[in-house]
């Protein structure tokens, strides 16, 4: 009997090692099935899942109360399981190198639990190469066990859509790999167990993390041409969406939109891939343009909001701004490496005070990485300036008329001048509502109807 059969059978069990936006719902899925060890270092996280507390927003407070996974931050307990599925972060460092840290550190946990006859697979998105030439040797070292005798390798790149309710874990294709074809064999059945979409059979691990790594390249690639359009339509004085919403007619025009791209994923893979090449001695062109491009979009979004209040009259030191969104994503609790955060440090470097509106976002994450506090939409008043930068669902049901409370009124001190113009133009109003519409959610002419000086990439 190979291990599969004994996971089906539950004579085994899985361990899923790192309970993030990843981690969860396969552990959840996989409990279904088999009995399951999920592991995470973190033990107030743990904790708030012991108390069914769904952190990542990801799986919901129900399935965590509900499944039989056994959660620990205690590691002895991985010596319990025959396959280990790793999935923690790879960020990058300030650098924008590869940051392989918790990679290596979740393969010393491993190691020092691993035991004969274990398969381990890695999801977290790196270069081609990493799994073999860097975590195995980890494992060998740690286990003093060899690989390919005592225990075997695989990869299989995660696709978890964060805040995605329709393109699940369950529901998209995965990505399996082995360093031979018996491990390639009971790593593809064992997913099999829980991807109803299929699975699909790389012909090697590093063609495995070659793919992961290339389809946030390639989305990435195709945001930065929007964004890079929609800097050059905003000279011209031309409204992007509506460009691209006659260019989309055609058949084969791809459905990209500008916007901030920041996150864990879309943000941080293409540096891998170029790490690597540089490595090989090739200088990355395209994939670095892209990222050059993205990367700068906050800065681009905070000048043309004071660009916006110049042209209100409004007074930019020690004006008030209210930002509507923090997360790296739309209806997703995730803050890592938001772009936003980039749009409230350049205005705060004009002098303005900045508020922030978020009700998805982790409150905690958000301060203790990049010391922001959240306030709620009622402490919201006498702003200059209002930003929707994520287009959560929750503010989609906000209308024009209910933002217009949240400005600052412009005293009733006109001078002679000044009624003369009001009386034959529709431009005096008592209120100059900048609004600043990262993403599009709202219609431009209704807008502008409203008097609201209006801008979005």
């Amino acid at each position: 009997m190979n291990l599969y059969e004994s996971i089906k059978n539950k004579e085994e069990k899985i361990s899923v090692i790192g309970l993030g936006y990843v981690g969860m719902p396969l552990a959840i899925s996989f409990a279904r099935v088999a009995d399951v060890v999920g592991f995470d270092i973190a033990k107030e996280k743990v904790e708030q899942y012991l108390n069914g507390v769904d952190v990542t927003k990801e799986v919901g407070d129900k399935a965590i109360k509900e499944t039989t996974a056994f959660f620990t931050w205690e590691e002895k307990y991985l010596r319990d399981c025959k396959f280990h599925i790793v999935a923690v972060p790879t960020p990058i460092n300030k650098d924008k190198t590869p940051n392989l840290n918790p990679v290596i550190s979740a393969s010393e946990t491993v190691g020092r639990n691993l035991t004969k006859g274990s398969i381990v697979v890695y999801e977290s998105t790196v270069y081609p190469g990493v799994t073999e030439e860097i975590c195995v040797p980890i494992l060998e070292k740690e286990s003093g066990l060899r690989c390919g005798k005592d225990f075997k390798v695989g990869y299989s790149p995660e696709r978890i859509n964060p805040g995605d309710k329709v393109h699940r874990l369950e529901t998209i294709v995965k990505v399996v790999s082995g360093m031979d074809e018996e491990s390639l064999e009971i790593i593809a059945k064992v997913y099999e167990l829980i991807i109803d979409a299929g699975v699909h059979r790389a012909e090697s691990i590093k063609v495995a993390e070659a793919a992961k790594v290339i389809e946030n390249s390639q989305r990435d690639i195709n945001i930065a041409f929007m964004n890079e359009l929609s800097i050059i339509f905003n000279e011209m004085g031309i409204d992007t969406k509506a460009v691209l919403e006659a260019a989309g007619t055609k058949w084969n025009f791809l459905n990209f939109t500008p916007g901030l791209v920041g996150g864990h994923c879309i943000g941080v893979d293409p540096y891998y891939l170029t790490y690597k090449a540089e490595q090989m001695g090739y200088h990355s062109q395209i994939i670095l343009a892209g990222r050059k491009i993205n990367d700068d979009m906050g800065k681009y979004v905070a000048e043309n909001t004071v660009k916006t209040m110049i042209k209100a009259n409004k007074q930019i030191n020690g004006s008030k701004v209210v930002i509507f969104g923090v997360t790296f994503k739309e209806n997703c609790p995730d803050v890592r490496n938001t772009k936003v955060v980039d749009v409230i440090n350049e205005l705060k470097d004009y002098g303005i005070d900045v508020k922030v509106v978020d009700p998805v976002a982790d409150k905690r994450d958000l301060w203790n990485e990049y010391g922001i506090s959240l306030c709620d939409i009622q402490e919201v008043k006498d702003v200059d300036a209002v930003i929707f930068a994520v287009p959560h669902d929750e503010f989609k049901l906000i209308k024009l008329e209910e933002i217009k409370e949240l400005y600052r009124e412009v005293p009733h001190i006109y001078t002679e001048a000044m009624e003369e113009v009001a009386a034959t133009s529709d431009n005096m109003t008592e209120k100059n509502y900048v609004l600043i519409d990262v993403k599009g959610m709202f219609d431009r002419k209704e807008a502008e109807a409203m008097n609201y000086l209006y801008w979005r990439l």
